[in-house]
C-alpha cells in the first residue's frame, strides 16, 4: 500500500460512477520490465464490494427486461468500441502485464470477438416445448441468475474480461468484475467501453484488489454466480464460499498438460508447435505446453531443436515487442526459479536457460528441463512460467497414461502422423481440450474447460452461455376440474 502518488490514480467503479475507497488504500501498479510503479489503483474492502454489489442489483432488473435485440446490439458496439481502441488498450495492457504489445493487441482483437460472438447469441437464448400429453401445456424458459461475480487473473487480464463478462451481459446478468492486484487497468477501460456503448449504470461494476477484495466478493449474499480463473488452491476457497449460499461456480484453475510426440511425427513441426506452447506469454498460460512426453527415438533430436528455438529468443519490455518479455511480479518470477532448482535436485538436467538476465525487470529465459521423470514435483505442479518438461518415453511404455497421471486435466496435445492413433489419444486422454498436431486449438466459438482439478464447467463457445442462465420449467394445466398428479410421477 502506499500513501504517496506514485502516477494517475484509479477508483472503483460503481454504479457507473467513480468512487473512493472506503479505507483510502491504494496499491500501486507495476512495470514488469522495470519494477517501478507507474499507477495507483484502488483498494475495495468489504463496504466498497457491498456498494457494487447492491448497485448491480438495482441495475439487474433493467438489463434483464431489455430486448434481447437491443442487448445485441450493445454488445456489437462494445466490440467495434474495443477494436477502435485496440493499439491503446495493447499498450495498457502491456506496460500492466508485461507480455509483448504484438501479442496484447491480439489479446484486444480476441477480446472483441468475444463480444461480437454473444451478441449474436443474445436473442437466440431459447426454451423448448416439453411434449407431456394433451391436457397440459409444458415449456421451459431460460432466465439470467441476476448478479455474477466475475474474478479474472493477471495473464490475459483484458482478454478474460470479455471472455466472462460477453456471456454474462448477453444472458441479462449485472456483473461485478475483480481483477488481479497487478493487473488492474484493462478492466477499468473495458467497463467505460461498456458504458460508453450503453451498457445502463450500475450493470458492470469493478472493484479492485487483493485476495481480501475477492472474499468480500464471494461471500456476499448478493451474488447469484462465480466466475473464477486462477489456482486450484484460491479455487477451493472460492468454492468454500460459495458453498454457504449455494452459489453456482464455474471454476478454470491449472493445468500442467501434455503434449505427446510420437516417433512418426513431423519432428519440426512438433517443436514449432510446443515451443510457442510454453514459451507464449512466457508460459503463463494455463494451457500451456508444460510437459513434453517424448518417444526416446525422437528425443535426443527434438531436446536439440527446442533448446536452439529457446536460445533464440529475445527477452525485452513489452512495448519493444520482443519474442518474451518478463514474467509479471518478482515474486513470480522467483517461484519459477525456486521450481528449476527443485527438478534439478530432484534429477532434471537443464537443457538451457534456468536464469534470470542481468538486467532490471523480472525476466526469466526460456528454460528445457531433459531426463525428466513424471514423477518429479516439476512434471506434476503447475510452474507457469517458461519452463518445459521433456520426459523420455520407451516402446513399452504409454505415452496417453503418462499424460493422465496428473491431478489436471486442462488440455492436451497429440503430434502423429497416424491419424487412428491421433483419434484413439483423443480418446482417452483426460482433459477439456485436445489438440492434434498444433497447440492452442481453441477459438472463442469452441468450449473451454478442464478435468479433475482444472475446473468446474466451460467457457468459450455457447457451452459458456449455461453459466449464466437457469432453467424454469412453466406446466399449463388445460383440464377443468381437479386432478389427480402426484409428485414423482
Amino acid at each position: 500500500m502506499t500513501d504517496q502518488q506514485s502516477g494517475p490514480r484509479h477508483d472503483l467503479l460503481i454504479g457507473g460512477e467513480r468512487a473512493e475507497p472506503a479505507s483510502g488504500e491504494y496499491l500501486d501498479t507495476v512495470d514488469p520490465a522495470t519494477g517501478d510503479a507507474f499507477a495507483e489503483v484502488a483498494v475495495a474492502d468489504d463496504t466498497d464490494v457491498d456498494r457494487a454489489v447492491r448497485a448491480a442489483r438495482d441495475a439487474f432488473p433493467t438489463w434483464r427486461d431489455t430486448d434481447p435485440a437491443v442487448r445485441g446490439r450493445t454488445l456489437n458496439r462494445i466490440a467495434e468500441s474495443i477494436r477502435d481502441h485496440a493499439d491503446d488498450l495493447a499498450a495498457v495492457e502491456s506496460r500492466d502485464q508485461g507480455k509483448p504489445v504484438s501479442q496484447a493487441r491480439s489479446d484486444i482483437v480476441s477480446a472483441a470477438r468475444y463480444f461480437e460472438y454473444y451478441a449474436g447469441a443474445a436473442d437466440k437464448l431459447e426454451g423448448r416445448s416439453v411434449p407431456v400429453g394433451t391436457g397440459q401445456v409444458d415449456y421451459t424458459l431460460r432466465e439470467p441468475y441476476g448478479v455474477s461475480a466475475q474474478i479474472i487473473p493477471w495473464n490475459f487480464p483484458g482478454n478474460l474480461f470479455a471472455r466472462g463478462v460477453a456471456p454474462a451481459l448477453a444472458a441479462g446478468n449485472a456483473v461485478v468484475v475483480k481483477p488481479a492486484p497487478t493487473t488492474p487497468l484493462s478492466a477499468y477501460r473495458f467497463a467505460e467501453l461498456c458504458a460508453e456503448a450503453g451498457v445502463p449504470e450500475g450493470v458492470v461494476n469493478v472493484v479492485s484488489g487483493g485476495g481480501d477484495t475477492g472474499s468480500a466478493l464471494t461471500a456476499h449474499d448478493g451474488i447469484d454466480t462465480i466466475t473464477f480463473t486462477g489456482s486450484v488452491a484460491t479455487g477451493q476457497r472460492v468454492m468454500t464460499a460459495a458453498a454457504e449460499h449455494v452459489t453456482p461456480v464455474t471454476l478454470e484453475l491449472g493445468g500442467k498438460n501434455p503434449a505427446i510426440v510420437y516417433p512418426d511425427t513431423d519432428l519440426e513441426a512438433a517443436v514449432s508447435w510446443i515451443e510457442r506452447g510454453i514459451f507464449t506469454n512466457g508460459g503463463q498460460v494455463c494451457s500451456a505446453a508444460d510437459r513434453a512426453i517424448v518417444h526416446e527415438s525422437v528425443y535426443k533430436a527434438f531436446v536439440e531443436r527446442i533448446v536452439a528455438r529457446a536460445e533464440s529468443y529475445d527477452l525485452g519490455p513489452g512495448a519493444d515487442d520482443p519474442d518474451m518479455g518478463p514474467l509479471n511480479s518478482e515474486q513470480h518470477r522467483e517461484r519459477v526459479r525456486e521450481y528449476v532448482a527443485v527438478g534439478v535436485e530432484e534429477g532434471a538436467t537443464v537443457a538451457t536457460g534456468g536464469e534470470s538476465p542481468d538486467h532490471e525487470g523480472y525476466f526469466f529465459e526460456p528454460t528445457v528441463l531433459a531426463d525428466v521423470d513424471n514423477r518429479m514435483r516439476i512434471a506434476q505442479e503447475e510452474i507457469f512460467g517458461p519452463v518445459l518438461s521433456v520426459i523420455p518415453y520407451g516402446d513399452d511404455d504409454d505415452p496417453v497414461a503418462i499424460g493422465n497421471d496428473t491431478n489436471y486435466g486442462l488440455v492436451a496435445g497429440v503430434f502423429t502422423e497416424d491419424v487412428r492413433r491421433a483419434h484413439r489419444a483423443a480418446q482417452r486422454l483426460e482433459a477439456g481440450n485436445v489438440y492434434i498436431n498444433k497447440w492452442f486449438g481453441d477459438t472463442n466459438q469452441t468450449p473451454f474447460g478442464g478435468y479433475k482439478q482444472s475446473g468446474i464447467g466451460r467457457e468459450k463457445g455457447l457451452e459458456a452461455l449455461e453459466s449464466y442462465l437457469q432453467s424454469k420449467n412453466v406446466a399449463v394445466n388445460l383440464e377443468r376440474g381437479g386432478g389427480g398428479d402426484l409428485p414423482g410421477a
